[in-house]
């Protein structure tokens, strides 16, 4: 069975179906094989772990997943990608399950469930860039039980999840992602190390889930809440940016009575406070609410 790392073998496998790429799913399949290397050693994958990959494209990665899992379970939204994976290109490995589905659709905890007893997963993808925020948030948010999520992402959204209060990075994505896990970019891949070339340079996140939340907040919708409203209005101080906010409920006074409390000036913004600051804030202002 062909490598499919090696951009020949790719090339050959696209031919031998008359593969066309869909815009629409955001199809880049990796050829490189020093990339795919590396992100199966930065994820950690044994032979204990079960491993859900999100578009397997071809198989690419799959295969070398299937080389180094227990089980991997691959759910993939092309139908017209399944007759390569199923009779071809992952034909000869017994741990592998192909799931033709939209991964936003699918009840992955169940999944987990049947597949692996409940127990904690490893995530593993080379995400279309349109949709990589709704994946990661909608993994996070249903508490599926994961252990990392090791992904091939845009670098610039790589680097907002990593980013530091204050800088031009930072922002609700940050806060949101550093809210569930500590992330750490492993890699930088040049757009030459995919067919076809994306037009921006790409690198690879691990997103290493807390084994418990960093911060004590009392309601955390109403923090992400706060936290997107401060970074709507990024130019806009804090206290206007909440106090503009529909969906939010709290007076002028109230923004401004907490903001003293913390020992935070009035012409503060939102990007500049910490996760632990906006755990703190949100739980002032509830208090202050009662």
């Amino acid at each position: 069975m062909a490598t499919l790392g090696i951009p020949q073998n790719t090339i050959a496998i696209l031919q031998k179906y008359d593969f066309v790429f869909q815009k629409r799913f955001g199809q880049n399949f990796l050829i490189d094989t020093h990339v795919l290397e590396k992100i199966i050693r930065e994820a950690g994958i044994t032979k204990d772990d079960m491993v859900l990959e999100i578009g397997p494209g071809i198989g690419t990665m799959t295969q070398y997943l299937c080389e180094n899992a227990g089980k991997v379970i691959a759910v993939e939204i092309d139908k017209n990608l399944i007759p390569i994976l199923t009779q071809d290109t992952l034909s000869e490995y017994d741990n592998v399950r192909i799931i033709n589905e939209d991964i936003l659709k699918l009840d992955i905890n169940q999944l987990v469930e049947e597949e692996n007893g409940g127990k904690p997963i490893k995530v593993v993808a080379n995400l279309p860039y349109y949709i990589t925020t709704p994946i990661i948030m909608g993994l996070f948010e249903s508490h599926v039980p994961i252990e990392s999520i090791t992904i091939m992402v845009q670098k610039e959204v790589a680097q907002r999840m990593q980013a530091a209060p204050g800088t031009k990075d930072y922002g609700a994505l940050t806060l949101a992602v550093q809210y569930y896990a500590v992330p750490k970019i492993v890699a930088n891949v040049p757009p030459n190390c995919f067919m076809p070339r994306p037009n921006v340079a790409s690198a690879v996140i691990r997103l290493i889930r807390h084994d418990q939340c960093p911060v004590n907040v009392r309601d955390e919708k109403m923090m992400f809440a706060i936290i997107r409203a401060a970074f709507n209005q990024r130019r806009k101080t804090l206290q206007n940016s909440i106090h503009n906010a529909p969906e939010l409920y709290f007076t002028k006074e109230q923004i401004v009575e907490v903001l003293e409390q913390m020992g935070l000036a009035q012409t503060i913004r939102g990007e500049v406070l910490s996760l632990e600051q906006f755990a703190e804030f949100t739980n002032r202002l509830i208090e202050k609410s009662k």
